[in-house]
């Protein structure tokens, strides 16, 4: 059994469910389709690796929150300006411009002070060391 909970927004209204499921066909037509983050997350021994698809997001715009044991990424995806220069004109754009933001909980703490992250290709790694236990402290009693 694992502890991982990835929280993801949710719609609780049958109604507005059985809507959007209704018009779908037209709106995706209409509009680009939101940018998904898509991860991996797996424990190898002390640490926790996380392998999140972020396409298209330049590192800068990566921001990545640990507080211990709830880890959140979020991104910003920015478009290029679009101009119609040199006689251009644009008949299609479908490329996502907005943002993302993923948060999941592991099983144990993790370490803050000593957390990595890599991005290369598009795909955001993040090694999560776990953080030691803290033993219990004896009190002399005088």
């Amino acid at each position: 059994m694992s502890n991982l909970r990835i929280s993801e927004p949710v719609l609780t209204d049958p109604f507005e469910m059985a809507f959007r499921r209704f018009f779908s066909p037209v709106s995706s037509e209409l509009q680009a389709p939101p940018l998904r983050m898509r991860l991996d997350i797996a424990e190898k021994g002390a640490n926790y690796e996380v392998k999140a698809d972020l396409p298209g997001v330049n590192k800068e715009d990566i921001n990545v929150r640990v507080h211990g044991n709830i880890v959140q990424i979020d991104a910003e995806v920015k478009r290029e300006k679009q101009t119609s220069g040199n006689g251009a004109r644009w008949l299609r754009t479908e490329r996502y411009e907005g943002s993302v933001s993923r948060s999941f909980s592991l099983a144990e703490d993790v370490d803050e002070n000593k957390v990595q992250a890599r991005y290369n290709n598009g795909v955001l790694t993040l090694e999560l060391p776990k953080k030691a236990p803290e033993i219990a402290q004896k009190v002399m009693i005088q």
